[in-house]
């Protein structure tokens, strides 16, 4: 059995960039909950279905495991900041960071570059983690860079001149 060095694999996947988006999400309780994720795919533009991952020894695996919609926010560049604060237990990730409602009352973050709102289609086992896969009921892009991240840091020079409309 061929073992992988986990340190080693995570060095050797920071040599492919991401992007950088916050999930969000309410709870059965009405709370809101949040996680700071880089595994965020599109898988298919018909029907228009997106994936993202999140372990299941986060706190707030119960609440997306539970719930049926999600949000991918995902983080403009001057946003490192709220990738930070999501990516860290909190009793009250969203104190002090601007939001709005989307459908069904779900938290989208201020200022994101875009966000996807989602229907939960499926979830799938892997390993200590879940794959959710989303169905997106409603898109929003703004003319913001997106914050980027690679080998373990945040890239934030984007070229200026570029339009993203």
């Amino acid at each position: 059995m061929n073992i992988i060095d986990s340190k080693a694999l995570r060095k050797t996947l920071g040599a492919f960039t991401t992007g950088v988006t916050v999930i969000t999400t309410l709870g059965e309780d009405g709370k809101r909950y949040g996680v700071t994720a880089n595994s965020f795919s599109s898988v298919s533009l018909d029907p228009p279905l997106i994936l993202w991952s999140q372990s299941t020894a986060s706190r707030s695996h119960p609440a997306f495991r539970d719930t049926e919609r999600f949000v991918v926010n995902i983080l403009a560049a001057d946003q490192s900041h709220v990738s930070d604060r999501f990516a860290q237990s909190s009793d009250d990730k969203f104190e002090g960071v601007d939001i709005d409602e989307g459908l069904g009352g779900l938290p989208i973050i201020r200022g994101a570059a875009a966000f996807l709102e989602c229907r939960k289609m499926a979830t799938y086992p892997g390993g200590d983690h879940v794959v959710f896969l989303g169905q997106v009921e409603n898109l929003f892009r703004a003319d913001r860079a997106p914050l980027a991240f690679c080998d373990g840091r945040y890239l934030t020079h984007l070229a200026q001149d570029h339009v993203f409309a």
